[in-house]
């Protein structure tokens, strides 16, 4: 559900990226959290609770809950396929629906557990809290996102009118079921656009005027929140005719964070890389992949063609990571502190030319590196530039066992090297 987006705009849009294994310039919040935003925009949600401990269960069932039959459980992780994913525990499922009694005994197999689902990897994600929602008597689901689309500038609507877990499939065999609404950013969005997106939707009881103002509602919080993404799935009609989001996935510019402290403050670690949060908060420019080969350059381009260059010498290359024009050495010992933590590491690669960025400031932080943390892998070295016969003499009088490298192919071809050895 929660990665049907990439699929349905098929490579036309820019998009925030795979959840997996991309650097994720966006922050991505819970489905809870998703919901009481567009409810203060007036958006229609379902009523709703977030607990994070039975005792939290039982006094939400009295409190929110005291005159219903059945309650919607739903476990709150940053990865999509909840509802056909799988705990390490054996519980089917990351979504139930069950008798109100029953929602204790269920949120406890939830809490704390591993959810694994297509889009967690096998490492799957911890569970740390549950939704529980109640259970909406539906008549029809759809599917509703607004995303930024390159070709055209700015905001992009796309609605389906059949939604669930199964719109990647139905965007695949049924393309022309998916309508695309660009938005003009300067004018923003009009009673006509919004009009051309209810009738993508094609609702069957829902009023047409209030739905109309539900997507302009679902616009306004998409712009005035610098979101990136904002998508539900699916967003439904219901037995009384009203529109209802029900559920609430949202991404944010990281760029407007200063904008929307109290959004950014709802930033979850504990579901990110953590690698990628100790790299955040050394400032410094990580992207955890799945390969063998940790990697240490300075500037993007540069990294790139290094992960290029590893994949021609038939290596995998570990993550991407840009220590920038102006690393200081203590950023560079949290570099290889970040490399090294990686399991899967079986050899680093530093590749450095040298021009705002010294080579001796790297060597500096190579040899301090060291000192901390105990390097059980190769380490091959490729140093150009500035200072680089000063890197090269502190690297050399450190007496540490290095494989040093001509240019970037050989240091490439040894790396791969070392990780076979």
């Amino acid at each position: 559900m929660r990665r049907s987006l990439g699929k349905l705009i098929a490579g036309s849009l820019s998009i925030a990226g795979r959840w997996q294994n991309q650097q994720l310039r966006r922050l991505n919040i819970h489905e809870y959290q998703g919901a009481e935003l567009m409810s203060k925009y007036g958006i229609n949600v379902p009523k709703g609770v977030a607990v994070a401990s039975i005792e939290e269960v039982k006094e939400a069932v009295k409190s929110v809950f005291p005159n219903e039959k059945e309650v919607v459980v739903k476990s709150q992780i940053l990865a999509g396929g909840r509802g056909l994913g799988t705990f390490k525990s054996g519980l089917k499922g990351g979504v139930h629906i069950v008798k109100t009694e029953e929602v204790p005994g269920i949120a406890e197999k939830m809490l704390g557990q591993i959810l694994v689902t297509k889009q967690t990897g096998s490492q799957g994600k911890i569970v740390s809290k549950v939704y529980l929602c109640e259970k909406l008597s539906l008549v029809n689901e759809m599917y509703f996102a607004i995303t930024l689309d390159r070709s055209t500038a700015g905001p992009i609507i796309i609605a389906c009118k059949k939604g669930g877990t199964s719109i990647e499939d139905l965007a695949e065999k049924f393309p022309d079921m998916i309508i695309k609404v660009p938005i003009d950013v300067f004018k923003g969005i009009t009673d006509e656009d919004a009009a051309k997106v209810v009738d993508g939707l094609a609702p069957t009881v829902a009023d047409r005027s209030a739905s109309i103002e539900q997507v302009k509602k679902l616009y306004q919080l998409f712009c005035e929140c610098d979101c990136t993404l904002l998508e539900i799935n699916p967003i439904a009609e219901t037995a009384d005719k009203q529109l209802v989001a029900a559920d609430a996935k949202l991404n944010f510019d990281d760029n407007a964070s200063f904008r929307h402290k109290e959004i950014f403050e709802l930033r979850d670690p504990s579901q990110e890389d953590s690698r990628e949060v100790a790299a955040a908060k050394a400032d410094l420019n990580y992207i955890g992949l799945d390969g063998e080969i940790g990697c240490m350059v300075n500037g993007a381009g540069l990294a790139m063609a290094t992960m290029d260059i590893i994949k021609l010498h038939g290596g995998t290359p570990a993550n991407f990571l840009d220590v920038g024009g102006n690393a200081s050495e203590g950023q560079v010992v949290e570099a290889f502190k970040i490399l090294t933590s990686d399991d899967k590491v079986k050899a680093i690669l530093v590749n450095i030319f040298g021009g705002i960025m010294k080579c001796d400031v790297i060597a500096s932080g190579i040899v301090n590196a060291a000192k901390q943390v105990s390097l059980k892998v190769p380490v091959v070295v490729r140093l150009e530039g500035t200072n680089v016969d000063q890197g090269k003499r502190i690297l050399k009088d450190s007496g540490m066992t290095l494989i040093t490298a001509e240019d970037l192919d050989d240091a490439a071809e040894k790396a791969v090297k070392a990780t076979v050895n």
